[in-house]
């Protein structure tokens, strides 16, 4: 014990009540807890695609002859391919494990001890705890009750030490997207600003055209939702030029797998299909919010993502959370000060949204 006492001492301080980022429950983690087999369980918690990756990349990875070798570190193909998609050059793009490595790798760019991040809560969680890993300072600054952010607000708080602003839209946990004069206002304080759109796709509003105007914004985007990936974790950014070259200098070697340079290769040659498939969530997105809006004791907010944020007005969340378990339907919930007492489900196909529906009107009566 005393030695382990000793290694302690020599860890950061600032990490000592280091708070880690929460992930959704994994079906795997649930075997004997749950009577029923674990093929069966409804996983509505973490925004994946219930429709999967396109076919193509089912094909493309079976094919493939040589997971032997090294991706291309310089992200050659893989940057060309996304800049055809985005419309933008390939020399603005950078791709990463997941947009959430981007985002670990423009904080530690930008932030150092005694820098701050401007972050609109409640907002996707990775903003503070990458800022927090590098010694930062997160100015949280708190949504309104429709989860709008005030712009006012955000350029009251911007001091000499502010290195960068995240704007998370639309906004993961609740939905909302910020409109684009807004994003516009913020932008123009010169401040360094990262657009986070990983859900894009689902809502089609985007501010990657005025990348070219502004040399202090930045976008990400992520393959995890609408095109299916989440499991081999692709996501991309859209930088100025000389930022994407100090990303690529700073980032881990290989950081983005054959696999997943191949499925992004297939999943761009398959957008037809894909786009289809978020046609259909978009759909089913509209039914579930209409049937949520149906039970008396949830309040549903609208979403321009592939998930619906919803407050639990009467009972408690995490019971709620505990008896969808039972019944083998997974969804996110939250107890924190400003998502207190709350949920939020993915959406999922015709017959997840019917199942769910069934479960909570069993809870109802």
């Amino acid at each position: 014990m005393a030695e382990s006492d000793g290694i302690e001492k020599l860890i950061r301080p600032n990490l000592a009540g280091f708070t880690g980022y929460s992930a959704s429950t994994s079906p795997d983690t649930l075997a004997g807890k749950v009577d029923m087999p674990l093929d069966n369980i409804i996983k509505m918690n973490a925004n994946e695609n219930p429709y999967g990756c396109s076919p193509k990349v089912l094909q493309a990875l079976a094919d493939c002859p040589h997971f032997h070798i090294y991706p291309d570190d310089g992200q050659q193909e893989l940057r060309k391919l996304l800049a055809g998609y985005v419309g933008v050059g390939a020399e603005s793009i950078v791709v990463g494990h997941g947009s959430n490595t981007l985002i670990d790798l423009i904080v530690r760019l930008f932030v150092e001890p005694g820098s701050e991040v401007i972050n609109c809560v409640p907002t996707f969680d990775i903003y503070r705890f990458s800022t927090e890993i590098c010694g930062g300072t997160v100015v949280n600054l708190i949504r309104d009750d429709n989860f709008a952010i005030d712009v006012q607000e955000v350029k009251t708080a911007i001091s000499d030490n502010t290195r960068l602003i995240f704007l998370a839209t639309p906004n993961n946990p609740t939905g909302n997207v910020i409109p684009r004069q807004d994003i516009v206002e913020i932008i123009e304080t010169g401040v360094p600003v990262v657009v986070d759109e990983a859900y894009y796709e689902f809502n089609g509003e985007t501010v990657v055209p005025l990348t070219g105007r502004y040399k202090n914004l930045m976008v990400l985007r992520s393959f995890s939702k609408w095109a299916g990936l989440a499991g081999l974790r692709v996501g991309y950014g859209i930088f100025p030029p000389r930022i994407a070259d100090y990303l690529m200098a700073i980032k881990i070697p290989h950081n983005v797998s054959v696999a997943a340079e191949i499925a992004v290769r297939a999943s761009l040659s398959d957008l037809d299909y894909l786009q289809s498939r978020v046609k259909d969530i978009v759909a089913e997105r509209e039914r579930l919010f209409g049937e949520l809006k149906q039970v008396s004791w949830l309040k549903p907010y609208p979403s321009q993502a592939n998930f619906i944020y919803c407050e639990v007005l009467k009972g408690g969340a995490d019971e709620l959370y505990k008896e969808l378990q039972r019944k083998g339907i997974l969804v996110r919930y939250f107890d924190k000060p400003l998502l207190k007492n709350s949920i939020r489900i993915s959406v999922g196909k015709p017959e997840h949204t019917d199942a769910l529906m069934k479960a909570l009107r069993e809870l109802e009566d």
